[in-house]
């Protein structure tokens, strides 16, 4: 049996959808067939998922693509176009995921590993937590999003640094800048990433995805456009099973049962 079909590619466990992205074949290299069951698992998304967590089998997160494939390819062209166009299928559907998306990020996120992290909303690292963008190193261009993400996290004149310089960004600089939410103890990083993965379950899933529709058109909204994104939201949100629970069980001083709720 190979390690890819010895992961699960996308398991629900306790209403978290936990997808892996890399195993520890092919030194943790991103696996496709991981990848493109992840996306058939986040285009047919189950009512009941609450939350999605990203995370890799092996000692690494992700450590980028597969640098021998790309070499042995009768037409490397076509073949990274075939490959960025699964891996950008795969970040399209978690951009479109109502539910909060987690990545436990272990070890080396480098390359399109590093582009999902940028995708995460929450990203949890520890101390040996390393981030590199590795396209200069083999005379290649971003793919996976980064260009558009990591200017949005960190900023464009440093993410133009951080790309051209092709950095090494280590886990305490990685949660200066915004694409590491925290870190934990290394041991601790996929039983944290799924603790807080599992926290959402039961939370308010309207709110959540009301909340990264707002933070998802933020970038390219006008102040004013986003304040009536804004009243439009929180105006639909009172009316809704969740607000009314959530206003009610405040001022009933109880804990709010958001269970079912939309």
């Amino acid at each position: 049996m190979s390690t890819t079909e010895s992961v699960p590619a996308a398991e629900v466990v306790d209403g978290v959808l936990q997808l892996t992205i890399a195993t520890a074949a092919a030194g943790t290299s991103m696996d496709f067939v991981l990848i493109n069951a992840g996306t058939a698992a986040l285009r047919a998304l189950d009512p009941s998922v609450g939350a999605i967590l990203l995370t890799g089998a092996g000692a690494n997160f992700c450590a980028g693509g597969n640098v021998r494939d790309f070499a042995a390819a009768d037409d490397r062209g076509d073949y990274l176009r075939e490959k960025a166009t699964e891996l950008h299928d795969f970040v399209r559907a978690l951009a479109d995921a109502p539910v909060p998306v987690v990545a436990a990020v272990q070890g080396w996120a480098a390359g399109a590993g590093m582009s999902l992290v940028c995708a995460a909303d929450i990203a949890i690292g520890g101390p040996s937590t390393k981030l590199r963008p590795a396209y200069p190193g083999i005379g290649l261009s971003p793919d996976g999003g980064m260009s558009w993400l990591l200017p949005r996290i960190v900023g464009r004149s440093r993410a133009a640094e951080i790309l051209l310089t092709d950095a090494i960004i280590d886990a305490e600089q990685a949660v200066r800048l915004g694409i590491l939410s925290r870190t934990v103890a290394d041991d601790d990083i996929r039983a944290e990433g799924l603790r807080v993965a599992q926290a959402f379950v039961t939370g308010p899933r309207a709110t959540y995805a009301a909340m990264k529709k707002l933070l998802a058109q933020s970038p390219t909204a006008t102040l004013d456009q986003q304040l009536d994104a804004e009243c439009d939201s929180i105006s639909a949100a009172a009316n809704s099973k969740t607000g009314r629970e959530g206003v009610d069980a405040f001022v009933a001083k109880r804990k709010p049962n958001y269970v079912g709720l939309t």
